[in-house]
């Protein structure tokens, strides 16, 4: 199982997200298409070769097609989303909000899944990314279709986690690299 195959790299100084790793994924109370959809795209999200390719076989495994390919779209258009919108967050000019944002998001409105889902893989990976502006449109979205919060915490907790076993285990390859 590439979640253990995961767990076992974690050098012994990450004891705690290896923890968290197996209690994120292996716990979760989501359904699994929102767990495997969120597992996906923050594996995407996080930029990590490793982590993606031993989370990529299993989430595909447990995704009908059109939901593995939503959470990867999901993944796609908040990385530009995530820069768009933080960047027009932080620039103190706020004449920048004002302007027409120009981007094709048409997936967002039809994503081909439950838009419950896409949002919480959305809200996801706007956490690993760090756009607050998009962190609080989807968390408002969400919990307007009646998602509780707990739900939403364990969205962003699997970011959290994942971004992190990504972190560490490719910090330790390019240590290993130079050793």
């Amino acid at each position: 199982m590439a979640l253990d195959d995961l767990k076992s790299a974690l050098p012994d100084y990450a004891k705690d997200l290896k923890l968290n790793l197996g209690s994120v994924i292996g716990n979760s109370d989501l359904p699994q298409q929102q767990l495997w959809g969120t597992v996906l795209a923050c594996a995407i999200a996080s930029r990590s070769p490793r982590v993606l390719t031993e989370l990529e076989p299993e989430a595909k495994a447990n995704l009908t097609p059109e939901a593995y390919s939503a959470a990867k779209s999901a993944a796609a258009i908040m990385a530009m989303n995530n820069v768009f919108y933080r960047t027009r967050h932080l620039l103190s000019d706020p004449e920048y909000g004002t302007l027409r944002a120009g981007l094709r998001m048409n997936v967002i409105g039809n994503p081909g899944v439950e838009k419950v889902d896409f949002e919480l893989w959305s809200l996801a990976v706007s956490a690993i990314n760090g756009c607050g502006q998009c962190l609080d449109s989807h968390e408002q979205v969400l919990r307007k279709a009646g998602v509780d919060r707990d739900t939403i915490q364990e969205a962003f907790k699997i970011a959290a986690v994942v971004q992190a076993v990504g972190t560490t285990l490719d910090a330790e390859a390019a240590l290993a690299a130079n050793g």
